[in-house]
């Protein structure tokens, strides 16, 4: 009996190289933020100068938000919250100093400053989705400002006007509208650009790992956005003065809150 002769071995294909989806989302729990905090204020204090410079640069924005409302008041919702959520933008040095002091290094102004040139196309189109988002909060804050009022209230009796009953189902409409359009950036940004500066990873990538973090930590993310939300408003009520150190420590915080959420497969 003659034997077939051995079928050839097809070679082994090469194993698929690791892809941001095989990084692991942490689990984390409801102190979690608490103590990113700690750590950002950490941070903060080991290098100050670096800090307090950034800082400056949300108390200059705190006066342009000011300049806004005195200008046109129906825009301030979105742009407010376009700041506290757009922020990480600016914390880029932040997250750069943090990532020195992780990793043992001096960090250094000069280095911050220059953080967002690896990755400048990848931050530009992740910028480019988040004016869109904030283009469209702002067009939907019109709309609900038209439909409710005949001509656009004053900035002398604004709140007055804002807070009358009479009132009640726009201010229902308008933070729903907010809300969503909040709810939406934050979800999509909360660990996006640390990510895509730490790991070099494309737009898409690090906005879809934002949303399994959110995802999968639903109730710790909604902490943590609250809590940004509160430093941020309480800091501005002094003429912005307290953006000059919560500013900067929420921007460490949201270094360690990224490291905390994504590790590597094998990690």
């Amino acid at each position: 009996m003659i034997e077939d002769p051995p079928a050839a071995q097809l070679p082994s294909e090469p194993p698929r190289p690791p892809s941001v989806f095989d990084l692991r989302v942490a689990h984390l729990s409801a102190g979690d933020p608490l103590h990113w905090l700690r750590q950002g204020w950490s941070d903060f204090m080991r290098c100050p100068r670096i800090g307090l410079f950034y800082g400056l640069c949300f108390f200059a924005m705190g006066h342009a938000l000011l300049a806004v409302f005195r200008a046109a008041p129906a825009y301030v919702l979105a742009l407010s919250a376009g700041f506290l959520l757009m922020g990480p933008f600016l914390c880029l040095g932040l997250y750069d100093a943090s990532r020195a002091l992780q990793n043992g290094q001096r960090p250094s102004l000069r280095s911050s400053l220059l953080a967002w040139r690896p990755t400048q196309g990848t931050m530009a189109i992740f910028a480019g989705v988040l004016l869109i988002l904030e283009m469209l909060w702002g067009r939907a804050s019109l709309v609900v400002f038209a439909v409710t009022f005949n001509t656009m209230p004053s900035t002398a009796n604004l709140l007055a006007q804002l807070l009358n009953p009479e009132n009640l189902s726009f201010l229902l409409t308008y933070t729903v509208v907010g809300g969503v359009f909040a709810g939406l950036i934050f979800v999509t940004s909360v660990i996006s650009i640390p990510m895509i500066l730490d790991r070099q990873v494309d737009a898409i990538s690090a906005g879809l790992t934002s949303i399994r973090a959110c995802l999968q930590n639903p109730g710790v993310m909604l902490q943590w956005g609250a809590l940004i939300t509160l430093l941020v408003g309480l800091a501005m009520l002094p003429l912005f003065l307290g953006l000059f150190v919560v500013g900067p420590v929420v921007g460490h915080a949201t270094w360690h809150a990224y490291r905390a959420t994504v590790s590597d497969p094998a990690s």
